[in-house]
This record gives structure tokens, sequence and C-alpha cells, in this order.
């Protein structure tokens, strides 16, 4: 990790164009229905098991002195796991994300570079589950174009530990990694 440190500061340096609607203190939306976000888990046997966090809304906010913030929101009683109802139910249940009594979670970066979306690198911020807050580290991949956000995705992945949420049930059945990935696109607001 640490070998990569020198060249990142480097791509944090250069010059990157501010998608427009974002600079002058313009926040952007992210867009819902080109963007995607789920997660992965794997059972004691082996087998991947893919989630769905299909009702959410986040924005990406221009904060003081030019960094800038994701904050999402998610409707954790929309979560689905792809294929396996049973396993839908579990996981919306008491013992994973318990939505009866938290119905949402919260993802909120802290404030980064807008150059760190081109370059790529780790993007630090809170998770909030089941009324727990804990700070996390997510990576976020090198973009593909000179204005990721708008002309394409940024690709966000991150494992949290189901334990650190208060999710410790199943554990013979589950293993303890959620890996989240995200791949987000946003435009100015009201705007498609």
């Amino acid at each position: 990790m640490k070998s990569h440190a020198g060249l990142l500061s480097l791509c944090l340096l250069l010059p990157v164009p501010v998608p427009a609607g974002a600079a002058g203190g313009h926040d952007l939306e992210i867009d819902t229905a080109a963007s995607q976000v789920g997660f992965s888990l794997r059972t004691r046997w082996g087998q991947a098991l893919e989630g769905r966090l299909p009702a959410w809304r986040g924005q990406v906010v221009e904060m003081p002195g030019g960094q800038w913030q994701v904050r999402m929101l998610v409707d954790a009683r929309q979560v689905e796991i792809v294929g396996h109802p049973r396993y839908t139910r579990l996981t919306r249940g008491e013992g994973f994300f318990h939505v009866r009594r938290w119905p949402q979670m919260e993802m909120q970066s802290d404030p980064f570079p807008p150059a760190l979306l081109r370059a790529g690198g780790e993007l630090a911020g809170i998770v909030g589950m089941r009324g727990l807050r804990r700070a996390e580290v997510f990576t976020i991949e090198p973009a593909s174009c000179d204005r990721p956000l708008l002309d394409c995705p940024v690709v966000v992945t991150g494992e949290v530990s189901r334990t650190d949420y208060g999710m410790d049930r199943w554990t013979l059945a589950l293993g303890q990694q959620v890996r989240f990935r995200l791949s987000l696109w946003a435009h100015s607001p009201g705007t498609t």
C-alpha cells in the first residue's frame, strides 16, 4: 500500500476537470437509476450470495475549500439476496439488518479532493447500520474518463465485518465479511 502513496500524492496534485454543476458550491445528485449499490456474502460452504440495495438516495456535496463529500441514505427494508428469498428474509430479519427496528443505513465519506475520483485510492468515512456508526475505509478504482461521475461511473468497494454492527447471528452459515460494491453516476440537481 505504501508503495502507491507517492504516485497517489502526485496524481492528487494534477489538475482534474471539475464536473459541470460541481463548481461554485453546486452539489451533484447521485443518479439512482443509472447507479448500482450492492454487496456480497459468502456462506460457510463457499457459496457466494449477491445482495442488492435497490432503494437509496445520495449526493456529492462540495465542502469549503474545494473538498467533496459523498452522503448516502439506504432503505434497508428493500435489501434483497438475488435469487434466494429465504436469505432475503434472513438478511432483513433481527439477526442481520433488523429492518423493522433500523430501516435505514447510511454512508458518509470524509471530505476528499475531487482528483481522488479520477486517480483512485482509499476513501475513509462512516458507515451506519443497526444504530451503530463505524469508521471504515473503502477503495475508489481509478476512473476510465476525465469526468468521473458524469462521463463514467465511480466504482467504490470495501469490506465491513458483520459483528462490528451487531450482526452476530447466523455465524455457522454466513461468513463475517460483507463486501460492498458501488457503481455511481451523478448529475446536477434537477437534471437527468
